[in-house]
């Protein structure tokens, strides 16, 4: 379990008006219908979000993550990993009862990368055709925006909480990537993470650690309220990439 069924997101430093919120299903190239969260903020957006969940798929939580998204003035699309296998849930998020160990072996880095795909489509086709779009994950999503970081997949940046680097394969990063390292976490050693860092940089694109001494694997999630100061940091370093991607892009 990666997180208390009953939490919610940190508050981001910046807040506004969401002018949108809801739940919706895209469909990916392969023609699999895919579960998703999407809220926006009321003003125009320079980037947009993609929300990698963990190994729970589309959880309320991740409903809640996008919300806080729009509030800091980015449109965020939070996909589910299981609509090749478990089909779209018939409330539209994850329950507490979804058998997640079942479906998580799976799911392919191809059936990611198609989800992953649609949500940028359904960002772009709401805003504008060039809007960039960053993908932020968490553990086992977390997994996979780093494995983005060196993949086809038009993104311009990469965030990763507390990741496999089992998972990541061989790829190095070719944008710009963030990994938000907990810095006691029992699932993976800092260490690795830390190697996995070094060979994403092997591909010439700036890639930053972020390590939390002593925090807990999914201190963001379950334990931010213990962890206040070190999760305000890491909204600051990720909306600080997110504003870096938009003035690049001329935004």
């Amino acid at each position: 379990m990666c997180h208390d069924p009953d939490s919610r997101p940190p508050a981001p430093p910046r807040s506004g008006p969401v002018g949108e919120r809801g739940l919706l299903t895209l469909t990916a190239a392969d023609g699999t219908e895919v579960a998703a969260a999407l809220a926006a903020p009321s003003g125009t957006a320079s980037v947009g979000v993609v929300l990698l969940p963990d190994v729970r798929g589309l959880h309320p939580y991740y409903v809640a993550l996008a919300e806080r998204f729009a509030e800091a003035g980015l449109p965020a699309v939070a996909v589910d990993w299981f609509g090749r296998t478990a089909g779209v849930p018939e409330a539209g998020t994850r329950g507490p009862d979804f058998d997640w160990q079942e479906h998580v072996p799976r799911v392919t880095a191809a059936g990611v990368d198609s989800d992953v795909t649609a949500a940028i489509a359904h960002l772009r086709g709401r805003d504008r055709p060039d809007l960039p779009v960053v993908v932020v994950g968490f553990c086992f999503g977390g997994s996979h925006a780093w494995r983005l970081s060196g993949g086809d997949v038009d993104l311009a940046a990469c965030v990763g909480f507390y990741g496999r680097p089992a998972l990541v394969g061989d790829v190095v990063a070719t944008r710009p990537t963030l990994l938000v390292v907990a810095g006691a976490d029992a699932a993976t050693p800092v260490e690795d993470q830390l190697e996995l860092a070094g060979r994403l940089r092997t591909g010439g694109a700036e890639v930053e650690t972020a390590v939390y001494d002593g925090a807990p694997h999914s201190f963001f999630d379950r334990a931010h309220g213990d962890w206040a100061e070190a999760c305000a940091d890491v909204w600051r370093r990720v909306l600080a990439l997110t504003d870096r991607v938009a003035a690049d892009r001329g935004a």
